[in-house]
């Protein structure tokens, strides 16, 4: 089962800071450790929300909003996706990566889009 892993993001990696060497060394050592597993699947880190931007819809409206954006804890720094047998699984191997001894990261199960796409056509076949 596959898992994303999301690293929420601090206010050192807002204001663009890179992680210490000494973070960055023991992301790397544990990635390698990971994808030697089979168990990374992918991984970034992401640029500070000053460089992005939000879009949103309200029917055929856009509206673009340009970052940086006001609550750092609904940012994200970065993510892994990996594979793992359950929940709980999933939530050991996340509570080893480095960047979670300075933030806080989120677990979530990943719905493969295939299965998104047989439920929303068994929910119109019941109307």
């Amino acid at each position: 089962m596959r898992f994303m892993i999301i690293v929420k993001a601090t206010k050192d990696s807002e204001a663009g800071a890179l992680p210490s060497e000494g973070l960055l060394t023991a992301m790397g050592k544990y990635n390698e450790e990971l994808a030697k597993a089979g168990i990374l699947l992918a991984g970034e880190g992401l640029q500070a929300s000053s460089k992005g931007a939000r879009v949103r819809f309200s029917g055929p409206m856009r509206t673009v909003v340009d970052g940086p954006f006001a609550e750092t804890k609904e940012q994200l720094a970065g993510f892994y996706m990996i594979e793992a047998s359950d929940l709980n699984e999933a939530i050991q191997l996340a509570s080893k990566i480095p960047p979670a001894r300075v933030g806080s990261i989120e677990v979530r199960p990943v719905r493969p889009i295939r299965e998104t796409v047989a439920r929303a056509e068994a929910q119109r076949r019941m109307r």
